[in-house]
């Protein structure tokens, strides 16, 4: 129906409405109320829709009304574009945990990362200790990561929303500790991807939804000290992909529950900033499957960007929050359009006394050519955009 007819009809609907009750009161048939308010309320109710009806109005009227309201945000949402963004290896440790208590968020990065990081739509990071105060460090093991789990409100005011549990870290302090990180990033309500309790958890997409799309996100790790951790061996554990087979197969599964899908995966050589043969071959089979974009970490340093078939290739962020001292890092940003184009972009960073912040225009421009230097089947703009160079 015509919204200025329903519109018209509802204004004859109260004319008639006031109409009657005047006459009702005129032949003395209103009378001081005696029943409850609810009686009251019903009684009025069904005067008002029997009048309606008696003017020919739909008593659907503020029902559609509603709908049509509903209709409208959701044609809001989906004309919205969608930002993703992306970080490298996160480790909250002693220091971390003091500059934290001393400075709060903003200690660990600059209020211009933090607005970015809290802004976008959904913020991922690979999450490179456990949260738990359980269990020993593994025996020789040079270096073994754990935080007390209260500590898990850092990564909320960073405005965080999704993590990687595939690396070779998450199973530091063993299984127990591993069940406590679970634990508490679910009563956080922080998304892990890439470990579990069993095989099919730890394989499972996580999917977030935002303006009218679902954002799907899969982490796996061809990075492990030991194949306990492996979650085929023993539960808990992390999903591996030493033979990519299995990771190929739920990329194509998950591409049938999503619109985008993310596989965020562990890989390549510490300090090497030039991946390895099977990363590539890894990220040529996880686009033929339907991956929409790649992102990757262990190497602890950047590496190059590809694209392979029109999706890119993050082969390494490097070390995010970490270091009291990293030299240069970046946030990847993924602009989905309402049109269902995507843009990419860096965030040139670097770290100093511990806290993550964005480089000056001059810096920037240096990164950007470092990027340029170290990949091949890309180019970085000026402006940190990030386009295909095979196109």
């Amino acid at each position: 129906m015509n919204k200025k007819v329903r519109v018209l009809l509802y204004l004859l609907s109260l004319s008639a409405t006031a109409l009657v009750f005047a006459l009702l009161i005129f032949h003395g048939r209103i009378q001081k109320p005696v029943s409850t308010k609810q009686d009251n309320v019903a009684e009025q109710t069904e005067m008002v829709l029997e009048t309606e009806k008696a003017a020919g109005v739909e008593t659907e009227l503020t029902t559609e009304s509603a709908q049509e309201g509903e209709t409208e945000t959701e044609t809001e949402a989906n004309q919205k574009d969608t930002v993703l963004l992306f970080g490298g290896d996160v480790l909250i440790k002693a220091s971390t945990e003091s500059i934290y208590k001393k400075n709060g968020v903003t200690g660990l990065v600059s209020e211009e990362i933090l607005a970015e990081m809290q802004n976008a739509d959904i913020m991922m990071v690979n999450h490179e200790f456990q949260l738990s105060t359980r269990g020993e460090p593994m025996e020789d093991k040079q270096f073994t990561f754990q935080t007390d789990p209260k500590n898990v409100q850092i990564l909320l005011d960073l405005g965080i929303d999704i993590v990687s549990l595939a690396n070779n870290h998450s199973l530091d302090f063993g299984q127990d500790a591993l069940l406590d990180t679970f634990a508490t990033l679910d009563e956080a309500g922080i998304l892990y991807a890439g470990a579990g309790d069993s095989k099919e958890r730890a394989e499972e997409l996580q999917v977030i939804e935002a303006n009218g799309k679902k954002f799907g996100f899969l982490a796996a790790t061809r990075v492990i000290p030991v194949a306990g951790w492996d979650v085929r061996n023993k539960q808990p554990g992390l999903f591996t992909t030493y033979d990519d087979t299995r990771l190929v197969e739920r990329i194509r599964e998950s591409k049938e529950e999503c619109d985008f899908l993310t596989v965020y995966v562990h890989w390549g050589i510490e300090r090497e900033e030039y991946p390895q043969e099977y990363q590539n071959v890894i990220a040529k089979h996880c686009v033929e499957a339907g991956a929409d974009v790649i992102i990757g970490a262990h190497p602890h340093v950047l590496q190059g960007i590809e694209f392979i078939d029109g999706k890119p290739v993050f082969y390494s962020l490097g070390n995010y929050i970490f270091s009291n001292s990293i030299p240069k890092t970046m946030l990847v940003k993924v602009i989905i359009k309402a049109d269902d184009t995507v843009e990419y972009s860096l965030i040139p960073a670097f770290a100093v006394n511990g806290q993550t912040q964005a480089m000056e225009s001059a810096e920037a421009e240096k990164l950007y050519t470092y990027m340029n230097e170290i990949s091949e089947k890309s180019y970085v703009n000026s402006d940190g955009s990030v386009t295909d160079k095979t196109e």
